[in-house]
């Protein structure tokens, strides 16, 4: 645990891993918050609900690239800034909004979210050194399991006992403070040696098969993770037994969290495509289970890859991107995550009414190894090889 001391040491580092703890245990919430808000207060079904969370996920992934690009030319605190002041603007506008201009202002909040992860994981590039990174971005990786396990719960706790729009306006008020306190902050995110260009590097110079190789693994990592969900829900649910769903997630967040954690610490790093593979072959055999002990076991096993492989997408994007369009190309990291997360559910929901819900399992799985090899193959391509991501 040394490393993850030395991190922590740095100066700057532990407020900022606080702070954006903050805002993504927020951000984690917000389609929850919307979807109780519009079953509850506006006494809508939950396809209505799952409309409104489908156009904020939908802005979330067109919004990445372009407030990374932002980020870029502007710095960090102008973006934060202006993106506090829309989700002010959204939250306490949300009880008064019917239902169609909901979605708009749903698909614009989530194009102008804050960027609590593009710069976080910007300025831990930019405040630690190449060999503490892992451990840094292993930690952002725990902190983002964290934020899932309480975000959504303590939404749903609280939905049930106050007004959906006091929660609401709660879970706005968390994201403004978060975005707020990263802009007070305003961490560096460039090292001290790396120049501003003066002429910004075109998109094809610097987007190459690694780093397309690393966008398709963070996108197919989530498509496992979201498949996973739906999986453990739909296997509940036909042995009657989903009210231990939290039991099982939770589960499976603490050996995903142990996993990155450990992952930190290794001396050498894995490639990040064997990472996802291993997520993806650990998945399978979660179909056999068909009770919340056994889904237990099989998270605990699943898990331990989660996070690490989280963590090293994170920290190839950091290592293959230049300076001058970091900002971009962790928005396009996002970006593919919340694609993955939106395409993974109705894969899996697919494999789940045409076989078993153990057949979710299966198809999330084969889904992250079939991005794994995609990734392998990329990382091979003779134009790749002069700037390898793990050292041989």
């Amino acid at each position: 645990m040394t490393g993850y001391r030395r991190v922590l040491a740095v100066p700057g580092m532990a407020s900022l891993l606080g702070v954006s703890f903050l805002a993504r245990v927020a951000i984690t919430a917000d389609v929850m918050a919307l979807t109780m808000y519009v079953v509850l207060g506006l006494d809508k079904s939950y396809a209505a609900a799952g409309g409104v969370g489908a156009a904020m996920t939908a802005g979330l992934a067109l919004g990445g690239p372009l407030l990374g690009r932002m980020i870029d030319r502007h710095g960090a605190r102008v973006v934060l800034l202006v993106t506090v002041v829309t989700q002010v603007v959204f939250w306490l506008s949300v009880p008064a909004l019917p239902y169609r201009m909901l979605l708009a202002a749903a698909f614009l909040a989530g194009g102008l979210m804050v960027p609590a992860q593009v710069v976080t994981r910007q300025a831990i590039a930019a405040l630690t050194a190449p060999g503490q990174r892992r451990a840094a971005f292993a930690l952002e990786a725990v902190q983002g399991e964290l934020s899932y396990m309480v975000g959504p719960p303590l939404v749903i706790l609280f939905a049930a006992q106050v007004s959906p729009g006091v929660v609401a306006w709660c879970v706005g008020a968390a994201i403004v403070a978060g975005g707020a306190g990263i802009a007070l902050l305003n961490p560096p995110l460039r090292t001290e040696d790396e120049a501003v260009p003066v002429v910004r590097p075109r998109r094809w110079e610097w987007l190459g098969p690694q780093l397309i190789a690393v966008l398709v693994l963070a996108f197919g990592t989530t498509m496992v993770l979201s498949g996973t969900d739906l999986a453990i829900v739909a296997t509940l649910e036909e042995a009657g037994q989903v009210s231990w769903g939290a039991v099982v997630v939770a589960v499976y967040g603490v050996a995903s969290a142990t996993g990155g954690l450990v992952y930190g610490a290794l001396p050498r790093p894995l490639p990040t495509w064997l990472l996802l593979g291993l997520l993806g072959l650990a998945t399978v055999p979660a179909a056999l289970a068909h009770d919340w002990p056994w889904l237990c076991v099989a998270g605990a096993g699943a898990g331990l890859f989660a996070a690490p492989t989280l963590s090293a997408v994170a920290d190839g994007v950091s290592r293959l991107a230049p300076a001058g369009v970091r900002g971009e190309a962790t928005g396009m990291q996002s970006s593919a995550q919340s694609a993955g997360f939106a395409f993974g559910s109705p894969i899996t929901g697919a494999a789940i009414d045409i076989s078993t819900p153990g057949g979710g399992f299966v198809a999330a799985g084969l889904a992250g190894v079939v991005a794994a090899l995609i990734g392998a193959l990329l990382y091979r391509r003779p134009a790749a090889r002069k700037t390898e991501l793990v050292p041989a």
